[in-house]
């Protein structure tokens, strides 16, 4: 019988939990994090996080998985400590903080110092580089740290760990040792028939960053044509399906909506384009610019529909359907900008408690109610629950696909 790898993981948000159930099938897996209820939950059986397949994983299967509060006694005999905290965008110092990155990584080569660390949190580039040479410093060697990024969909993160598009692990390639450590890594990882690329980490992290760019600029453009289709009453699906149909297009990401938002694409486009300071571009930067004009378009149109005294229903702060994920969702901004044009605003969002304060709105999990009280219903997504009122809803969703 093949023998476990011992292996311990920072983090259990979408690519932490979804990263330690996918290795948990055939190794010892370790899950740390700071919530004792994200923590209770997996050791019960129990997924903290929207993802069908972790839920019937966790529930069903066989998993050798454990979750703790203890870092350091998870990280003590780990072989792969995998770090997957988040790092959020910081606007003042227009890169990401990556503070809780650097703290994990410290605290887990203080516990087990010849373990390979590997980050999965999304990071700028050059940084992991630069992480083992601040680390040797104080450790008197370079740390065997590599970067595997993950390209996984929030609500589908497991299924895209069990059937992945590629598997890239990015390391210092004049490092013999680290080469064994990134090989045993990636054959751990590896799934179906998925191509695995090797490359040094700085290059691995711009493939993450440029891939998440692109797809948020297909957004984008989409978006963009769907303002110009509204704005000069086209039929956006015709315009879409006729020019979705080459080939060289594709189906992908052509569903307009109110702007792209959730974990990773606000904050890593904004990471990209602070990346070619000093780099002539044009591309990426608009990228950013095209997002924030779209809300600006959404609130306009939404203004130019609605009477003055309606009262807004806002069907969902989630980006998305089946998704509890209200992080940078475009309707945060639109919100704003209706609520200081004197709006009232009723939002329903059966995810979170009901009341007069969530961001200093109303908020209904009572779905006849919140369906009565609204004039004019804006949803960035349509779903059968709303179907029955389709004549006062506000929505650019064309083929109710997320």
């Amino acid at each position: 019988m093949k023998e476990k790898t011992k292996i311990a993981v920072a983090g259990l948000g979408y690519v932490g939990l979804s990263t330690a159930v996918f290795l948990a099938r055939e190794n010892t897996v370790t899950a740390v994090d700071i919530d004792t209820l994200k923590v209770d939950m997996v050791n019960l059986g129990m997924s903290p996080i929207y993802d069908a397949e972790i839920g019937d994983f966790l529930a069903s299967e066989d998993l050798d998985i454990f979750a703790t509060t203890d870092a350091d006694r998870a990280y003590r005999d780990a072989e792969f400590i995998i770090v997957a905290v988040p790092t959020n965008y910081d606007a003042k110092a227009s890169r990401f903080d990556t503070s809780c990155v650097e703290g994990v990584v410290a605290l887990a080569l203080k516990a087990n110092p010849r373990a390979t660390i590997v980050i999965k949190s999304t990071v700028p580039i050059g940084f992991t580089e630069n992480l083992r040479q601040t680390c040797a410093v104080s450790l008197g060697h370079k740390p065997g740290i590599i970067f595997a990024p993950e390209f996984s969909r929030e609500g589908r993160s497991l299924y895209d760990n069990l059937h992945p598009s590629r598997i890239i692990v990015g390391y210092d390639q004049t490092d013999e040792l680290l080469e064994e450590e990134a090989l045993r890594f990636a054959s751990l990882m590896a799934c179906e028939d998925a191509p695995i690329l090797y490359m040094g980490s700085s290059e691995a992290e711009a493939v993450k960053l440029f891939a998440n760019s692109y797809l948020a600029m297909r957004v984008a453009f989409f978006n963009e044509l769907d303002s110009y289709a509204e704005f000069h009453g086209l039929d956006t699906k015709s315009v879409i399906e006729g020019v979705c149909l080459d080939s060289r297009i594709g189906q992908g990401y052509n569903n307009p909506s109110f702007g792209y938002g959730g974990y990773c694409f606000p904050k890593d486009t904004k990471q990209l384009k602070a990346q070619f300071a000093g780099v002539p571009s044009a591309l990426i930067p608009s990228i950013v610019k095209a997002n924030a004009l779209r809300k600006d378009f959404i609130t306009w149109s939404i203004t130019y529909h609605a009477k003055e005294d309606d009262t807004i229903g806002v069907y969902r702060l989630a980006m998305k359907a089946g998704s509890d994920n209200f992080r940078e969702s475009a309707i945060w901004d639109v919100l704003s900008a209706l609520k200081g044009k004197g709006y009232k605003i009723i939002i329903y969002e059966p995810s979170v408690e009901p009341g007069e304060n969530y961001g200093g709105y109303l908020v209904t999990d009572d779905l006849a109610r919140f369906k009565e009280e609204s004039d004019f219903i804006v949803a960035n997504r349509i779903t059968p629950e709303i179907e029955d009122i389709k004549d006062k809803v506000y929505t650019r969703d064309i083929y109710n696909i997320n």
